[in-house]
């Protein structure tokens, strides 16, 4: 039954990393409205940046991020001089008004740095914005960038968090995505960050790949359980050749089904529970002990462009291009192109060329896609005192999807909606009920499971 559900909702919809989803920002969120959000901050608060390196020295065929293949450094290092400028320009702006809780190194490939490029980097962010001395730095890894030399840089910089990118070990798997990467490689670094301090190791896993069986699923996470890690993320590779055609090098006759995807999502995710790992939201994996987990038990999980997270800041900025910023108001995202992002901000300017004002109806919406993507229910008690004539709107929305639906995807149970355990790899098709964008847009999205 449950995989006669998971054909049904095979359907491609959002991953609701946020709401309203990238596809409706539009140019009327600009260099003057970011300018303006960034001047409202108040003092006192606590702010996350996020920073992007937008190149790879070689290019992974299952990725959608934005990034580009480079085989001289020289870009990288004229890059990161405009990074370090905008840096300059943003921080001006803030001073004062908020504190660093959280700084996430992404990309692309952040590791592909030099070692001196990424202590100089973590030195200009230090001198243009005031952390707290606690402060979570979070770095992606590739494996096969590293040396001890970046360990040793990386250290510096405060690393707290490594985040490694595996997705999956079978050498017939990593050739077919041009991702050939050993589970010696990967040992190396998982025990090179501890030795230098960084007390929480993320491995990234995939399923759904070109020639992957529940077989080799299953070998690839045993083997990255003996690393012992302290988070796991277990993504469904989202095959985007329209938006992405680096992946039409990717045969899909070689891709599962939306049968074989769910066996392997769902035989990964017991591997990882029967080892004592509890289950985050729809694909993070974390320790007892580890804050993801305290924050899924006490309702404080968050979900960003990261994943799932802790983070309990409201303001994200986002440096680097096409980087997506979160304010008390909206979205806000930087221009994409890596030319025309240099040309903005080493003029001075802010890079801002979209975004999206969030209107009340967007906030309710959003709290309520978010508590289903980390809760999997939500209170209605909490919703009408939250957000009054608004939530109560939704309220009858909510009523009516949990009373007329014979797959019971979502239940009134008491005064909360619940998602049955037995449907909780479905979340995203029940969040996209309250998705008011969704039925009129011409986005294209990835598979829901």
């Amino acid at each position: 039954m449950r995989s006669e559900l998971a054909a049904r909702l095979g359907e491609n919809v959002p991953r609701y990393t946020s709401y309203p989803s990238t596809p409706h920002f539009h140019r009327g969120i600009d260099a003057v409205v970011y300018r303006g959000w960034l001047e409202a901050l108040e003092g006192g608060g606590e702010i996350s940046l996020y920073l992007h390196i937008p190149y790879c020295d070689r290019l992974c065929w299952f990725c959608a991020c934005h990034t580009k293949h480079t085989r001289h450094y020289a870009p990288v290092a004229a890059y990161l001089q405009s990074l370090h400028a905008e840096i300059a320009t943003v921080g001006s702006l803030v001073s004062g008004k908020g504190r660093v809780r959280a700084v996430h190194f992404g990309g692309g490939s952040p590791t592909m740095l030099k070692p001196q490029h990424l202590v100089t980097l973590g030195t200009a962010l230090r001198d243009n914005f005031d952390f707290l001395d606690d402060a979570k730095i979070s770095v992606e890894i590739d494996p096969n960038d590293m040396d001890g030399a970046r360990l040793d840089a990386l250290a510096e910089i405060g690393m707290t968090r490594a985040s490694l990118g595996v997705q999956d070990f079978d050498p017939k798997v990593q050739r077919a995505i041009n991702r050939e990467q050993s589970f010696l490689q990967t040992k190396a670094v998982v025990d090179g960050v501890r030795s230098r301090g960084v007390d929480s190791v993320n491995l990234d896993l995939l399923y759904g790949l070109p020639h992957q069986t529940s077989e080799s699923v299953r070998s690839t996470v045993a083997q990255a359980l003996t690393l012992e890690p302290d988070r796991i993320a277990l993504f469904g590779y989202a095959h985007v050749p329209w938006f992405k055609k680096h992946q039409t090098m990717i045969d899909e006759a070689w891709l599962p089904g939306p049968t074989e995807r769910f066996a392997q999502s769902q035989l990964a995710a017991r591997a990882i529970e029967d080892k004592g790992y509890e289950s985050i939201g729809l694909d993070h994996f974390a320790r007892p002990g580890d804050a993801l987990a305290i924050a899924a038990r006490t309702g404080a999980l968050h979900r960003n462009f990261q994943g799932y997270t802790d983070d309990r800041c409201e303001t994200l900025i986002g440096l680097g291009p096409s980087s997506i910023g979160r304010f008390p108001e909206g979205y806000v995202q930087n221009m994409p192109s890596t030319g025309e992002y240099r040309r903005m901000v080493e003029e001075g300017k802010l890079a801002a060329v979209r975004g999206i004002a969030f209107s009340d109806d967007d906030r309710v919406r959003g709290w309520i896609i978010e508590r289903l993507m980390c809760d999997f229910a939500f209170s209605a008690i909490d919703l009408v005192e939250s957000f009054g004539k608004a939530g109560q709107r939704l309220l009858r929305l909510a009523s009516s999807l949990a009373l007329k639906d014979p797959a019971r995807l979502l239940e009134l149970q008491g005064d909360r909606f619940v998602v049955p355990a037995e449907n909780r790899p479905f979340v995203r098709s029940i969040a996209v009920k309250f998705d008011k964008y969704f039925e009129g847009g011409t986005a294209r999205h990835s598979a829901a499971v």
